[in-house]
């Protein structure tokens, strides 16, 4: 069976499947965008020609599913539909679902989701991304999302040189009634990181989150400050930081892309967590970010809730691509 049957048998009783009604909801944008204009072009074509091809090409990469990845793709369903003699053009975009599945599941580090916690010792995750993206709201997600886990969670305001930022963060602090650590304006970030992992082992905190500076265009500085924020923690808890997360907007396209392409330059990157997917037509950018630097997306933003930060599932996110409620 193909997946893209199977994605169909496996969300048909939807209704018992929260994630997939969050997905579906969530994406209804990108899905308005890509699945229907995938719909209509089957519909002008009897049997799949060259030109059927270069327009779903384009359809590929206006969803920004990458200009590389969409040309493999294309040419990958030429060769399979011409070996198996297949004409028929909603055959060929379930070939293509099964592309899209297995270039993403193929395409770099393991797969994994949740945070993977140490045993001895608190947990260290480290959060990088430009201004603008989400990043302090995702974080306290994060926080919410592993309190109710059962999870100590202690943040870290290591970002001392935007404006704003250290208050934000304590402003969620305060809402998910979580310590903080800070520090002064334009302080030291590392100091912050030392007395975060200092308070960390005080209060046998399970997880701490480190909110850091993304200002890309000073990369030289950035990999410095990162680089000495590492070493304090990891001299302080051992392994850490142990997961590093880069917050994208999923509306901002293909700069997007540019930005975790940048930042996996600047620091190792364990995961991706992708925000305001709710927001975007265009939710091809996680095939494309996987594809370029072959980290995972670990979280999906899909609303604004505290709730609405899942897991992201790679089923769920083509179901909410590419079917949702048309094929209901």
């Amino acid at each position: 069976m193909g997946l893209f049957k199977f994605l169909k048998e496996k969300f048909s009783k939807k209704k018992d499947n929260e994630e997939a009604k969050a997905y579906e909801k969530g994406m209804e944008k990108s899905r308005k965008n890509f699945a229907s204009r995938l719909d209509e072009l089957s519909k002008r074509y009897a049997s799949v020609n060259q030109e059927y091809f270069e327009e779903l090409e384009q359809i590929l990469i206006e969803s920004d599913v990458g200009v590389e990845l969409s040309l493999r793709l294309i040419e990958k369903l030429l060769d399979e539909s011409k070996e198996q003699g297949i004409t028929e053009p909603k055959k060929i975009n379930e070939m293509m679902v099964d592309e899209m599945f297995v270039s993403y599941a193929t395409a770099g580090d393991t797969i994994k989701n949740e945070i993977q916690f140490v045993e001895n010792g608190p947990t260290v995750l480290l959060v990088v991304g430009v201004n603008g993206v989400g990043k302090t709201t995702s974080i306290a997600k994060l926080a919410n999302r592993y309190q109710k886990q059962g999870k100590k969670v202690l943040l870290v305001a290591a970002d001392t040189f935007r404006a704003g930022a250290v208050e934000q963060l304590t402003v969620w602090a305060n809402r998910l009634n979580c310590p903080i650590v800070t520090g002064k304006t334009n302080g030291d970030p590392a100091s912050v990181a030392f007395d975060g992992a200092k308070y960390a082992k005080e209060h046998d905190v399970d997880l701490v989150i480190v909110d850091t500076a993304g200002r890309l265009q000073n990369k030289a500085n950035l990999m410095s400050e990162l680089a000495k924020i590492n070493r304090v923690l990891s001299r302080e808890i051992p392994g850490a930081p142990h997961e590093s997360f880069l917050i994208i907007d999923g509306t901002t396209g293909q700069n997007g892309v540019l930005q975790a392409k940048a930042f996996k330059e600047v620091t190792p990157l364990s995961g991706i967590v992708i925000t305001k997917m709710d927001g975007t037509s265009k939710g091809g950018i996680i095939l494309s970010i996987r594809d370029e630097i072959g980290v995972p997306v670990r979280f999906i933003g899909l609303g604004e809730k505290m709730e609405d930060l899942k897991e992201f599932d790679l089923d769920n996110y083509l179901y909410g691509l590419l079917l949702g409620e048309s094929e209901a």
